[in-house]
């Protein structure tokens, strides 16, 4: 059973994670600027979901086989680790969000308002509907209040350091908050431990390989949505 779940969630990835480089192309762009409607030579990109192919059958934005590969990887992780309980497909159902605001945070330094919020609420509200099914390994108040918590920790953060912190993060902790708060507080405190631990040794890295200095700004995003992924790993494992 197992077995199969992995597979499955390994599949499911690696389908959905096709999709997300048209909408990172998209999404890729300076605040104050809209959407990007067209491919790099200029023909319109017909809508949000699809492959980022154009009319020539040319490739852009970020590498699809590559994005791919990690979604499924992320889904077959969370497969593994939850099994056969409700939770697992809000996880699948997640996962590839995640995966695209780490990809467009990764390349513009913004995580957009029209994915960061959306995730908040469905987050909410999908583990609602998994906390009225038999066998869920944790607990939907939790979630509320791992949401709030989080995110108003970030928020306080905020307001010591904007330089350090933007408000984008503060919105994407309120969903990586509900995600977290599922199994506990264990997992928030575990996941928000690994997102400061992974950024510190990414800006460590860049600084030791002189390609950033002391006060160089890096994404903080996608380190973020990692410890949620660490900590959601270990918090359905040990549910």
């Amino acid at each position: 059973m197992l077995l199969t779940l992995v597979v499955v969630g390994a599949l499911w990835g690696a389908v959905a994670g096709l999709f997300v480089p048209r909408a990172a192309y998209r999404l890729s762009v300076p605040p104050d600027e809209p959407w990007r409607d067209s491919c790099p030579d200029g023909q319109p990109v017909g809508g949000w979901v699809g492959l980022a192919r154009g009319p020539q059958g040319e490739w852009y934005g970020p590498r699809t086989a590559a994005v791919a590969a990690a979604t499924a990887l992320v889904c077959a992780a969370l497969a593994a680790a939850t099994g056969a309980r409700p939770e697992l497909a809000v996880w699948l159902l997640l996962a590839p969000f995640g995966v695209l605001l780490a990809v467009v945070d990764f390349g513009v330094h913004r995580l957009p308002d029209v994915l960061t919020l959306p995730l908040a609420v469905a987050a909410l509200a999908l583990l609602g509907g998994a906390a009225l099914l038999p066998e869920h390994g944790g607990s939907w108040l939790h979630s509320v209040y791992g949401a709030l918590g989080l995110g108003g920790a970030y928020f306080v953060l905020f307001l010591i350091s904007p330089n350090g912190m933007g408000f984008g993060d503060v919105k994407l902790a309120l969903g990586l908050g509900a995600v977290l708060g599922w199994y506990g507080w264990g997992g928030v405190l575990l996941g928000t431990f690994a997102g400061f631990l992974l950024a510190a040794l990414y800006g460590t890295a860049l600084v030791i390989a002189r390609r950033a200095g002391r006060k160089t700004a890096i994404p903080f995003g996608p380190f973020l949505i990692g410890g949620a992924f660490v900590g959601l790993l270990i918090g359905a494992y040990a549910a």
